[in-house]
């Protein structure tokens, strides 16, 4: 068969790439062709994403792709929960705005006395996340109503690079779960939620299903480039986790599987929302995917503490590559202190290293002094934190999972598989480190007719690259450390 070609865009929290996957009829091979920094900006007290320049990037990725072959259609991808707002004539009434922003702290009480914590669950099925949409969105309904008066339609951030390249507004139906307005068993925006905060329900733009045409290249945008023919552009998963779901090298209908980086996304998928009381208690999210899945998981805080830690020994002069942080922190003693990656002190940008030491004192731990103990800990921290979530969604699934599937960059760490391994006493899966790209072209592959369907796709996937296994070591240490991590938990708490 001839070989198909279609592009990617895989957007993170730290940086963006543009990839050209090439399919032979059995597996699929990645050629990166662009690379860049997504670097957030700071004006007065408030946290920007540099918008305009990273379509400009996308710009570039086209071109460089054509020079490199060219390509039949574009798939999107980003993280979640942040949007673009445009007025009646289409054009960015601001700069958006950066889930990390400080604007949204506060909002999930106060969105509580507009309606209760128990029916937006019940709704949405989400994990409360002060940086959701919905949060965003109050915050301006509360403190800048004047700016939501200039509003025709919000875009999230795939959908909005989607709408710069055809001109046509949608909402993908993975990213718009992440946003706590839509409702999870109709896959359509909460009229109940939208009336209670305030949102008008105009601003939001029809849900379509992962897997749609969202348009063509503009004219415009092909003459500025040097492209020819129709391109389609592809409502790919718009939201990272749910392409890299797609790319899980499995046959099995339930399994486990955690898509790692700046955060670590930590589910199992199933074919309808799980929402009850003890999934409620657990806070674990229901996020919508292709084939009407569903998505239920924990949303946790990943890499970002080893990421931040970096960027402050870097500030201090000591630029230490990832390599040389995951040496140092193999060459110090294991378990001797932990942290909750989750505790909301370790969200905001800063000096992680200094709030991971003050934790552990504040609990009575060992205080760790050098860079390998800071990453150790970080690390142990992780995989604990793995396993007080698998052991919830066991508890609300009724079922048991022996393997765990580890996909994304985060399993570049073969540290932080192993003690995940450990931790929760599990064989963990590893690979593909490039699941988001491999879901997202294999969605644009299955929309063209290429790949049948998700099975096939995960097949080929399968194929297209190594796969590492783990399995769990030091049982009886990890059990009582398991126990020790648990009470440092509750004591910090109080």
């Amino acid at each position: 068969m001839s070989k198909k070609r279609v592009l990617a865009f895989d957007y993170g929290a730290s940086s963006g790439r543009a990839i050209i996957g090439t399919y032979d009829g059995e597996k699929i091979t990645l050629e990166e062709v662009h690379r860049f920094s997504n670097d957030p900006v700071m004006i007065g007290n408030t946290m920007y994403w540099d918008t305009l320049r990273l379509f400009f990037e996308m710009k570039q990725g086209m071109v460089k792709a054509k020079l490199a072959g060219g390509f039949d259609s574009i798939g999107i991808d980003t993280w979640g929960v942040d949007f673009g707002m445009l007025d009646k004539r289409g054009m960015l009434v601001e700069t958006p705005i950066h889930y990390r922003d400080a604007r949204t702290v506060g909002r999930i009480e106060k969105s509580f006395e507009l309606m209760p914590r128990e029916e937006i669950y019940k709704i949405t099925g989400l994990q409360f996340n002060e940086f959701n949409t919905l949060f965003q969105l109050l915050a301006l309904v509360q403190d800048r109503p004047e700016v939501l008066e200039k509003v025709d339609k919000i875009l999230l951030t795939p959908d909005l690079f989607a709408y710069f390249l055809t001109g046509e507004m949608n909402a993908e139906l993975s990213i718009a779960s992440t946003t706590q307005l839509m409702d999870a068993r109709t896959g359509q925006w909460s009229k109940e939620i939208l009336d209670a905060m305030g949102i008008p329900k105009h601003i939001l733009p029809k849900i379509v299903p992962c897997g749609t045409k969202a348009g063509k290249v503009t004219d415009a945008i092909k003459e500025e480039l040097g492209l020819e023919g129709d391109i389609d552009v592809i409502a790919v998963a718009g939201h990272d986790t749910q392409s890299a779901l797609i790319a899980v090298p499995t046959q099995e209908k339930d399994f486990i599987f955690m898509s790692c980086g700046t955060w670590s996304l930590f589910g199992t998928e199933l074919d309808e929302p799980l929402i009850n009381e003890t999934s409620s208690k657990l806070d674990i999210t229901n996020e919508s995917g292709y084939g009407g899945k569903i998505s239920f998981l924990k949303n946790i805080i990943g890499l970002w503490m080893i990421q931040e830690s970096r960027r402050q020994w870097i500030r201090e002069g000591k630029e230490y590559s990832f390599g040389e942080l995951e040496k140092m922190a193999s060459e110090v003693e294991g378990l001797k202190c932990f942290v909750d990656v989750d505790d909301p002190r370790f969200n905001p940008s800063g000096n992680m290293p200094r709030r991971i030491r003050e934790y552990c004192e504040q609990t009575g731990q060992y205080v760790p002094q050098t860079v390998g103990e800071i990453v150790r800990c970080i690390n142990q921290s992780l995989a604990m934190k793995y396993r007080n979530t698998i052991e919830k969604i066991e508890e609300c699934t009724g079922k048991h999972y022996d393997k765990i599937y580890m996909v994304g960059g985060g399993i570049q760490s073969k540290m932080l598989c192993q003690l995940t391994s450990n931790a929760c006493k599990r064989e963990v899966s590893a690979g593909p480190i490039e699941a988001t790209v491999y879901g997202n072209i294999a969605l644009q592959l299955m929309v063209s007719g290429e790949i049948k369907d998700i099975n096939e796709a995960r097949k080929v996937i399968a194929n297209s690259e190594p796969i590492a296994a783990y399995q769990p070591q030091d049982a009886e240490a990890w059990e009582a450390a398991y126990q020790t991590y648990l009470d440092v938990i509750q004591k910090a708490k109080k």
